[in-house]
């Protein structure tokens, strides 16, 4: 019986011909991320202990993205405690302010293999997954041991699938089916186990859209979030990295523990009201919900793809008098492909704002966090009651496209009018 993505991969990690889910298994790591919320943490842990040196100096990747350009004196001087913590350590994998949120600078900048190990201080590292990665969130006491110590143990989960069929429709993307998925199934769907997106559908996917999956692969419980590793992800990799790439995927007789299939043909725009991601409906059930703020940023939905089919349906149009709206680019890379796409542009012209590459307001750490009584409808990958400001502020959670098309009514609105 041949063996699922987490299985092959926790297996060759861990010096085993086969595992089965519920084992318990001791694996190297391939690539440890931190980032300026938790490494100046994780540093004191180590330094504490007269620990001087990480296991792997180029296996260890810290970014700055989270806090980004520091907001106040303290957020300087922690941003001087990591710069002079990597120096110390010797950590040759840095990426200064301005480079863009972590798990998108991981991917452009080649450190994302198919089949590797990769565990991160930040819960959507799941995102990884995308190139057929085994990717998973850790806490600031686990980094701070995998970072000396290059191993962590696992308990190996069980996997289940999601076939994904049919040809998507103009003006839904990505976010709608796994906005989609946790509205139907749950967000416990997939709790402590590792989902594979398989089927036609999912294969038509880009890599960008496919990232935005993976990513909220963490907001069904998962501990991996997979997509096959094929020519789209080879090619994407290509000039990337000098490493040997093959594709990688599930043995054909890889043992599931359940299976689900979804239509996306007749899909329709999907939206998560407040407070929960189980709170999902379509578009056209949400009813009049007026916006004072749209929000394109985070590491879910602010791909190049993403904000150039948003900056399509804003061409020529104005953001509405009383919306504001934030466009922050998830990667430097992503801005400058942007400003020559002349997506900046339209954006600019319609209204909107753009910001440094970063987290942005997502998480509630930057300028453009909501006021009590205000609602946004935003691209990010939570709506957690307070998340983006307020406690008493609404945050809807909606594709690309849907943000767009609200901008522009100044309320959530159906994005497939205006596209052609």
């Amino acid at each position: 019986m041949g063996m699922t993505m987490a299985e092959k991969v926790l297996a060759r990690a861990s010096g085993k011909r086969v595992v089965r889910p519920g084992d318990y298994v001791t694996a190297r790591i391939d690539l440890l991320m931190a980032n300026d919320l938790g490494f100046p943490k994780i540093y004191d842990a180590i330094t504490q202990r007269g620990i001087t040196k990480v296991w792997d100096q180029k296996k260890v990747v810290v970014v700055m993205d989270h806090s980004v350009p520091a907001p106040s004196i303290k957020g300087a001087e922690n941003h001087q405690k990591i710069r002079d913590g990597v120096g110390a350590l010797k950590i040759k994998n840095f990426y200064e302010v301005g480079m863009g949120i972590e798990h998108q600078v991981l991917i452009e900048h080649g450190h994302i293999l198919p089949g590797r190990l990769v565990v991160g201080g930040d819960s959507h590292t799941t995102a990884h997954g995308a190139l057929g990665a085994a990717a998973t969130g850790i806490g600031a006491t686990e980094v701070a041991y995998a970072m000396v110590k290059g191993s962590l143990w696992f308990r190996v989960p069980a996997t289940i699938k999601f076939i994904l069929k049919g040809v998507m429709p103009k003006g839904v993307s990505s976010k709608d089916i796994v906005l989609k998925i946790a509205g139907q199934y749950t967000i416990e769907v997939g709790q402590y186990k590792s989902i594979e997106f398989l089927g036609p559908a999912a294969a038509a996917l880009s890599l960008e859209e496919r990232i935005n999956v993976s990513n909220m692969g963490v907001e069904l419980g998962t501990k991996f979030a997979f997509f096959e590793a094929d020519h789209k992800t080879l090619d994407y990799l290509k000039g990337r990295t000098d490493q040997p790439l093959e594709p990688f995927g599930p043995d054909p007789d890889a043992r599931y523990e359940s299976t689900y299939e979804m239509d996306v043909t007749s899909l329709e725009p999907q939206v998560a009201c407040p407070h929960s991601l189980n709170n999902v409906k379509p578009v056209s059930e949400v009813g009049d919900v007026p916006v004072q703020q749209a929000y394109l940023g985070s590491c879910t939905d602010a791909q190049a793809e993403d904000l150039e089919r948003a900056a399509a349906i804003l061409k020529g149009r104005r953001v509405h008098p009383g919306t504001r709206m934030l466009v922050i680019p998830a990667s430097r890379e992503i801005y400058l492909r942007l400003v020559k796409s002349g997506a900046v542009q339209t954006f600019l012209e319609a209204g909107a704002m753009l910001g440094v590459t970063g987290c942005g307001p997502c998480g509630g750490q930057n300028p453009g966090v909501l006021a009590p009584g205000e609602t946004v409808i935003s691209g990010a990958n939570r709506n957690f009651e307070g998340r983006m400001g307020s406690p008493k502020s609404f945050i809807y959670l909606g594709s690309p496209e849907t943000v767009a098309a609200s901008a522009i009514e100044g309320r959530i609105a159906d994005p497939r009018k205006y596209v052609r």
